[in-house]
């Protein structure tokens, strides 16, 4: 997991390799075509502009799910489909993915025997994959799950089961499975251009090394654009002339103490004020409220909640909560940007198949796949139909997929869910030798949250974290937590990482600096 050892195989195989595909974007859909295409057996590259997950990928609402809301639209066979990869991966990566309870409040009183009929369509969808039987509730064993629920004219409840989980560490693991199965996966290497061959077919990429400066080329078969957010600037790439392909909408979410739900099981609100579900899910001991559905003009890497966007949160969770939450109780809001596939039409200059609902793949005729839309919960299918496209594309030897069933790095049965390191699985044992191994590593490094130094040193050692963002919001979720207090502890961490990388004096300041700058918008004044 050395970034400098790999980005030096690239570079060095610049010249007289073709890599089977060259895979640009390191979210959930790029890790996951990675992880694919290396598990059958091709020569694999992944290419992040930033930091894996960087985007939205770590700004989810943390859930593994079919989509209540799909559902309720007629969309029976998004909600199958994703369902069904909901079981998926909850048997490849139990140390991230567990069951969790939802409740839905009833405060009228048809609202029982209507959700419990369309929530028992949910598990029928489920099939086999079903995580257990959605089931009706009274009033008191509403109250009892959820003993801060608004209880005036609280009827009953219905509750059902989906799955909860932490998505920047399954980016994570899954550039490690990827890795282990042979690819070369490095962050900071952005794609400043396409290269084209005599037939104006598109054979390679002109890279960027935003760490270590230069650049350099690799040549491809298969060229995937799996970049989120922001797919329509390698489509510019390829075709100036062609029209945006996703429409940007922002996401918000607030995070608060436990105290807020005082409970193990989740809230779900049905429809809100602006037609959205919401939810209240237990998370690494706090509560993650929202989401909203803002249209955005613009897609950026660190976007910004709006004050409105907050103010609907804080007040719609007061309508369903004995504990209101305030904006002082806000121990983090982090803002995501959704990469909606926007309907179009067929054009000469590209062939179109809108494999659903839920995300669209294109084959342009220069040979560039680009695959947008979809969710955490349905990476794997995609991953699994953007190779299958490109090898039908390319003509390469049909090799048969293997992700169904492949563990992801870290998979551990039945995890204690008590000691925070859990969620590294099957590689705890490692992290707790490693604070045996000096009195140092086992120090908590900020006295509201447990995280060790061990932690940070196993985060640049065998994570590929290379800044201060990296390690505090995407390896550990300190940011997540509470943001004022991961800013007081990005001075420890420079230090710590410093030591790892070997930076010097100025390189701690300027990473201090920039967290810093770029954490305050993750907390309220």
């Amino acid at each position: 997991m050395d970034r400098k050892q790999l980005i030096d195989q690239l570079k060095r195989s610049n010249t007289g390799i073709e890599w089977d595909f060259i895979v640009i974007g390191g979210g959930a859909t790029g890790l996951g075509i990675a992880v694919d295409a290396a598990s059958r057996g091709y020569s694999t590259v992944l290419l992040e502009q930033a930091d894996f997950a960087k985007a939205t990928s770590s700004r989810s609402t943390k859930l593994v799910h079919g989509g209540i809301r799909y559902l309720q639209k007629g969309d029976v066979s998004l909600v199958r489909e994703a369902l069904h990869e909901r079981g998926h991966l909850c048997k490849n990566a139990p140390h991230l993915v567990k069951n969790q309870r939802f409740i839905i409040g009833n405060y009228q009183w048809w609202e029982k025997p209507f959700y419990t009929i369309g929530l028992t369509l949910y598990d029928i969808l489920a099939g086999r994959m079903s995580l257990g039987h959605s089931l009706p509730m009274s009033k008191k064993d509403v109250i009892r799950h959820i003993p801060q629920i608004e209880q005036k004219n609280l009827k009953g409840g219905v509750s059902y089961q989906d799955g909860q989980f932490d998505d920047s560490r399954l980016a994570i693991n899954l550039m490690q499975t990827a890795i282990e199965h042979g690819a070369v996966a490095v962050n900071y290497a952005g794609v400043t251009g396409l290269i084209r061959d005599q037939e104006n077919k598109i054979s390679g990429v002109c890279i960027e090394d935003k760490l270590d400066g230069g650049t350099f080329e690799l040549r491809g078969k298969c060229i995937i654009n799996a970049t989120g957010i922001f797919v329509d600037e390698i489509i510019k790439m390829d075709n100036p002339d062609e029209k945006p392909l996703v429409r940007p909408s922002q996401g918000v979410h607030v995070v608060v103490d436990k105290s807020f739900l005082d409970s193990d099981d989740a809230i779900m609100v049905p429809k809100t004020s602006d037609g959205r579900v919401m939810f209240g899910v237990p998370w690494h001991n706090r509560v993650i409220l929202g989401t909203t559905d803002t249209p955005v003009k613009e897609f950026v890497l660190e976007p910004k909640a709006l004050e409105e966007e907050v103010d609907f949160i804080l007040e719609t969770a007061g309508r369903y909560l004995t504990k209101k939450p305030q904006r002082k109780d806000v121990l983090c809001v982090f803002a995501g940007l959704r990469p909606l596939a926007a309907p179009r039409k067929h054009t000469e200059e590209a062939k179109t198949k809108e494999i659903s609902r839920s995300h669209k793949l294109i084959a342009s005729d220069s040979g560039l796949i680009t695959i947008t839309g979809g969710k955490w919960t349905t990476y794997r299918i995609m991953a699994e139909e953007t190779v299958n496209l490109a090898i039908k594309t390319k003509g390469l030897v049909h090799k048969p997929c293997r992700t169904r069933n492949l563990k992801i790095h870290g998979y551990k049965n039945n995890p204690d869910r008590s000691n925070h390191l859990y969620i590294y699985g099957n590689d705890q044992e490692a992290i707790i030798e490693l604070q045996h191994s000096n009195p140092e590593y086992v120090q908590k490094i900020h006295q509201n949250l447990d995280y060790t130094v061990a932690e940070i040193v196993w985060a640049v050692q065998k994570e590929m974290a290379c800044t201060i963002d990296d390690v505090l919001a995407r390896r550990v979720r300190a940011l997540y937590m509470d943001a004022r207090a991961s800013v007081e502890m990005a001075p420890a961490v420079a230090s710590i990482m410093a030591k790892e990388l070997n930076k010097n004096k100025e390189w701690e300041e300027e990473q201090v600096s920039e967290y810093t700058s770029m954490a305050k918008n993750y907390y309220l004044s």
